[in-house]
């Protein structure tokens, strides 16, 4: 056996172990590390921040829902969703931002024909909503129109029709309201927010204790 395929066996076989061992490393045990790092330090995160209610997983808080209705708190559009036919309630498959134009016709007639219907839904007997009340994430999507938060002035816009349909105080629902309102991130980031499927749980647990 020659000198060259000495050497092309001995490189081969080099490279074979470089692989094995950089597969070993990077595809075995640095996730594992990874895993189990996450899970100790930070295991609602890393399982997808689930949320759950009588004894079951209904969700995850970085995920936003669509199909309640009137009796609970409404959430914000989700034009950018594609339809399907796997799951309508979540729709999770297809996602996006509608990708109009501030001044795009389509847009503004959409966002007309939101607030009306905001202003009509909300509204009860005793308080008629302005159009002029109504925030603007109450009208818009956000980017990935999955945005499972909306601003407390949409959340304290909708404490009215929610007590009227329930048989609950103006107060007791306004109580909610003020319970699930977070502040900015680290105290300077984004915006207050109230998560709208927490907030819709402790709702439904207020209207089962009576």
């Amino acid at each position: 056996m020659n000198n060259s395929v000495v050497n092309t066996a001995r490189l081969l076989g080099a490279g074979l172990r470089a692989l094995l061992v950089l597969t070993l490393v990077t595809g075995v045990i640095y996730p594992l590390v990874v895993t189990g790092i996450a899970q100790g330090l930070f295991p609602g995160k890393a399982n997808g921040s689930e949320i759950r209610a009588d004894g079951r997983v209904v969700g995850s808080s970085l995920i936003g829902q669509q199909g309640y209705s009137l009796d609970y708190f409404q959430p914000r559009p989700a034009n950018g969703l594609g339809e399907n036919s796997v799951n309508t309630q979540y729709k999770l498959i297809l996602s996006g931002a509608t990708n109009l134009s501030a001044d795009s016709d389509k847009l503004v007639k959409s966002v007309e024909e939101a607030k009306a219907k905001v202003v009509e839904d909300t509204s009860t007997a005793g308080h008629e909503v302005r159009p002029s009340q109504v925030p603007a994430d109450a009208v818009t999507s956000s980017g990935s129109g999955l945005d499972p938060d909306i601003s407390p002035a949409y959340a304290y816009l909708q404490v009215r029709r929610v007590a009227e349909r329930n048989g609950l105080t103006v107060a007791q629902v306004r109580k909610l309201v003020d319970d699930h309102t977070e502040g900015r991130t680290l105290g300077f980031i984004g915006e207050p927010r109230v998560n709208v499927l927490e907030l819709n749980i402790a709702l439904k647990d207020l209207m089962a204790k009576g």
